[in-house]
């Protein structure tokens, strides 16, 4: 049974602007907006404190999706997105990896492969105007680059981020940067929220004449690490952490249940062991401690502002009205500190050279400071574990959407959705097609469109089956039942089997209570990732 439930905190905010219909010009313009490792209970309208006026607006005249699955990190995810189709089909079978065993492998091109069309050069032979700014990940050369793969203007930090006021980023080398088909440089003392913003408005507002509809995609590298802020936020959250991250984690679940998000009557999954408990840390770890989760919650406030710049200026020139806006997280919540706890000879030597992360400096763009494993866990109840990993804290992330096409507002929409789902979707209200030519892969998500507008209750049936392997994890989810492995290197006979509906903290494995089902679900996989070319070690 679907669970949908008002909003009755945002029903006020709802009646204060007019609702979103379908569009009455015509296609829609459409502006999806990425942010960057946001944890699954970080928005103020999904029972978080900081303050997230302008999306929660969003959800108040739209569907907030509270089963929203992605990848579980941030490369595959957006191969997925900007494909409607795997991540091995797409290209990125696994992040940062460029073939198996030293040579070139389907799957593992690192870029968008040509087993697929990219979204937005379908939506450019549909009519639109396509625009990019932010985060790309798929690769560095020119004919992988978002140029390439149809957008007609962007600016892209081409690796997994930056450093957010230049570009020194994490590397030897430092970030390297792309507008349209060219290198280019990063505009040093600007904060990358606010630049990209800028160059997003500038592309669109060159062509508002033109007559054309656009696909406008805001891939912000906030709240992505290190954390850093704009002066004026440095303090905006001081104390608000002080009594540290068990308490938040516990906190923010009792608030998910508040806000509607999960059930009254979840059960907050086991804190993990590994991660020390808050009374155990001295004063000055605590101090510490507080201060990285006070300037992550100041990145996500300031980037709430920036998507309030976007609706405004949308408002402010007539195109609200006809534009579908959608937001969302491109995974779970982030635990990597490579300059303290995580030590990796990619990028720590280089870190702790350019970077200093004394309490003084921290948050300014001389410090590069992560928040780990203990504020990712607070921030991904009420799963467990995080980015990285295939449990729901990896894979469940925030969606709301909005506006022309979308029939109800101040809605909570419990039906399991996927990241490919956002292709098909963009490509239908485009009114594009895709190629039917045996040359690609068909696209494995499937339209929302009926969704939103009213017209149905689900996206997908029971029997709809999503595969996924990532660095020797695996999973495989049909209807309420999915089959994970939390380790590599991958053994089936590591597969648990839970039903995630009634147990969406993955608390009560059923392997020895449901050996049928188990059995039958492994049969799936073995066909389904034969389909999909998941590469084994047996398969080598």
């Amino acid at each position: 049974m679907i669970q949908k439930q008002l909003f009755i905190i945002c029903l006020v905010v709802a009646c204060s602007s007019p609702c979103f219909a379908a569009a009455e010009s015509g296609r829609p313009n459409i502006l999806l907006i990425v942010a960057d490792d946001l944890g699954y209970a970080d928005l103020g309208v999904y029972g978080s404190e900081i303050e997230t006026p302008n999306i929660d607006a969003l959800a108040a005249g739209g569907m907030l999706f509270t089963q929203f699955h992605t990848a579980p990190m941030c490369a595959p995810s957006r191969a997925m997105l900007l494909s409607g189709n795997n991540n091995g089909i797409a290209g990125v079978a696994s992040q940062n990896r460029f073939g198996l065993l030293g040579a070139p492998f389907p799957g593992y091109e690192g870029s968008l492969s040509d087993r697929i069309v990219p979204l937005p050069r379908l939506l450019t032979s549909a009519g639109y105007d396509t625009y990019m700014v932010g985060k790309w990940h798929l690769g560095f050369e020119p004919d992988q680059s978002p140029y390439a793969a149809g957008f007609k203007r962007s600016f892209s930090v081409l690796a997994g981020g930056g450093t957010h006021f230049d570009s020194l980023g994490f590397y030897e080398g430092g970030a390297l940067y792309r507008e349209d088909q060219d290198l280019a440089d990063y505009p040093d003392g600007r904060y990358s929220t606010d630049f990209y913003t800028d160059k997003l408005i500038e592309y669109i507002d060159k062509d508002r004449q033109d007559g054309r509809p656009f696909f406008a995609y805001a891939a912000y590298t906030s709240p992505h690490w290190p954390l850093q802020v704009p002066d004026d936020y440095l303090t905006l959250y001081k104390g608000y952490y002080d009594d540290g991250y068990d308490a938040l984690r516990e906190r923010r679940f009792d608030s998910l249940k508040e806000a509607g998000i999960i059930p009254a009557d979840s059960e907050l999954p086991p804190r993990n062991n590994a991660i020390t408990p808050w009374a155990d840390l001295t004063a000055e770890q605590k101090r510490s401690e507080s201060r990285k989760m006070e300037l992550y919650a100041a990145m996500l406030d300031n980037l709430d502002d920036h998507v309030g710049r976007l609706i405004r200026y949308l408002k402010e020139n007539d195109l609200y009205g006809n534009t579908l806006i959608v937001f969302i997280g491109d995974n779970g919540a982030a635990a990597e500190d490579y300059y303290n706890e995580v030590p990796d000879a990619a990028y720590t030597p280089y870190l702790r050279r350019h970077f200093d992360n004394s309490f003084e400096k921290m948050g300014t763009a001389a410090s590069f400071v992560s928040y780990g494993a203990q504020w990712a866990e607070a921030g991904s109840a009420p799963f467990q574990r995080h980015k990285g990993y295939l449990r729901e804290g990896g894979i469940v992330a925030p969606m709301i959407i909005s506006g022309a096409g979308v029939s109800e507002s101040a809605v909570i929409d419990s039906n399991y959705v996927t990241v490919m789902d956002l292709a098909p979707t963009f490509l239908a209200y485009a009114g594009g097609s895709y190629p039917d030519d045996g040359k690609v892969m068909p696209m494995l998500g499937e339209s929302m469109v009926d969704l939103l507008g009213g017209e149905t209750d689900a996206v997908h049936d029971d029997n709809y089956v999503t595969v996924m392997s990532h660095r020797g994890r695996a999973l495989l989810r049909q209807g309420r039942w999915k089959i994970v492995t939390m380790d590599g290197p991958f053994d089936e006979s590591k597969f648990e089997l839970f039903d995630v509906v009634a147990d969406p903290g993955e608390t009560n494995n059923l392997t020895g209570a449901e050996p049928e089902k188990l059995a039958e679900m492994i049969g799936i996989w073995r066909v389904e990732r034969k389909k999909l070319g998941i590469v084994l070690p047996e398969d080598l």
